[in-house]
């Protein structure tokens, strides 16, 4: 398709990619229509809406450069404060139902696979980015992507489904707290404390608290950016040796192959090692989450480039029964082995939020409801849930496809 901008003319495409993600970020953090939006839907239908009018290409030779290099450095900048140790002696009991809630979305990812198979091609593909999305977030979501080589087409479909159901989901969670069956059935201690008071500053949005301004140093950009840059090297060096010995032939191999082979993996273990060992120099590096949160969000404006109408139209819908599948079964386990372990409902409600939209959205869930004492505890599950979201999102991949 011929476009204004040539696929070529790199330094006119980054320009367009990098406005486009810094707009999306300042709507979000200045409008609350567009916080309610999301940065991400607003980049990606910005990005589509210049593709569908021929302003800039389909394809091009820098999307590709975002999807090789942009996504895999902002995996270990988003896991810097993954301290394993910190993230279960301050929020052990949150981070049990987190987990609790993340069986419901492996249950969710089975079935809604086995249910639609035979009607999208290459499901298994689609089931480990979700795996990874609504166990981590979107970082996990671009890691699969690249790791099982999606069709970029089908990419740009899902991602329309998935932020459309998690933008629906969070308002149903947000409504859950006022409806009395739910009141009757779970104890509700925060709910009863603070009900009625919302922590965020009049004509403030919940995404400019969130990322409000904080202290950061040229020495914190050189450690942050050389860091992720050596972790990145060292993680594929590793993964190509790892994928080209050990063999395949059976279930067994094959699963093992696909797992200590893929640099995702590597680069979320490696990180993880790292934020929980050296938790000191690794954590009092500032700004990390803030330059991995904004090389993510040009990742999401990349997949928002080759989504015609016509393919949101056809293929969103089916996509999107896909999702709400998950989000169904993950939402009703969370409930019922919330009830079984005797949770908060509180608790049951940002977990399942965790899981489903990943730490930023459940921080925003909490800091709405003026549920503040949970805000720490379940930032530091979501960040969790980035560590296991490629090990599962890999792990599911790899299992659905040999069914």
């Amino acid at each position: 398709m011929i476009s204004l901008i040539s696929p070529d003319n790199t330094w006119a495409l980054w320009a367009i990619l990098v406005s486009i993600t810094a707009i999306s970020i300042y709507l979000e953090q200045t409008y609350k229509w567009a916080s309610k939006i999301t940065g991400a839907i607003i980049g990606l239908v910005l990005a589509m809406f210049l593709a569908n009018i021929r302003i800039i290409p389909t394809d091009a030779p820098t999307y590709d450069n975002v999807w090789g290099y942009v996504v895999p450095l902002g995996i270990p900048l988003l896991l810097f404060n993954a301290n394993i140790k910190k993230i279960w002696r301050e929020s052990g009991r949150i981070l049990i139902m987190f987990l609790l809630s993340s069986v419901g979305t492996l249950v969710g990812v089975f079935i809604s696979f086995i249910l639609l198979r035979n009607h999208i091609p290459d499901l298994y593909r689609m089931a480990a980015m979700m795996t990874g999305s609504y166990i981590g977030g979107g970082v996990n979501f671009a890691a699969m992507a690249q790791s099982f080589g999606t069709d970029a087409e089908w990419v740009s479909a899902l991602v329309v489904a998935d932020n459309l159901l998690m933008a629906l989901y969070f308002f149903v969670l947000l409504a859950i707290p006022s409806i009395n069956l739910f009141r009757k059935k779970f104890s509700h201690p925060h709910v009863d404390e603070i009900e009625g008071k919302v922590d965020v500053e009049e004509g403030e949005t919940l995404a400019a608290q969130y990322w409000g301004r904080k202290e950061i140093s040229l020495r914190d950009i050189a450690f942050g950016v050389a860091m992720s840059f050596v972790i990145v090297w060292i993680s594929t060096e590793i993964a190509n040796y790892l994928g080209s010995v050990i063999p395949t032939g059976n279930f067994f191999l094959n699963l093992l192959n696909g797992f200590l082979g893929n640099e995702y993996l590597l680069i979320t273990t490696i990180t993880m090692l790292l934020a929980t060992f050296a938790p000191n120099f690794m954590s009092n590096i500032h700004g990390a989450q803030e330059i991995g949160t904004f090389l993510i969000y040009i990742f999401l404006v990349v997949i928002g480039v080759p989504a015609s109408l016509q393919l949101i139209l056809t293929r969103a819908p089916l996509l999107l029964l896909f999702t709400a599948i998950i989000v169904i079964i993950n939402m009703i386990i969370s409930f019922i082995l919330g009830k079984l372990f005797k949770f908060n409902l509180e608790d049951i409600l940002l977990a399942s939020n965790a899981n489903i939209g990943g730490p930023t959205t459940a921080a925003a869930m909490a800091i709405a409801k003026g549920w503040n004492k949970l805000i720490g505890p379940i930032i530091l599950a979501g960040i969790f849930g980035y560590v296991i979201g490629n090990y599962l999102g890999i792990f599911m991949g790899n299992l659905l496809q040999l069914l």
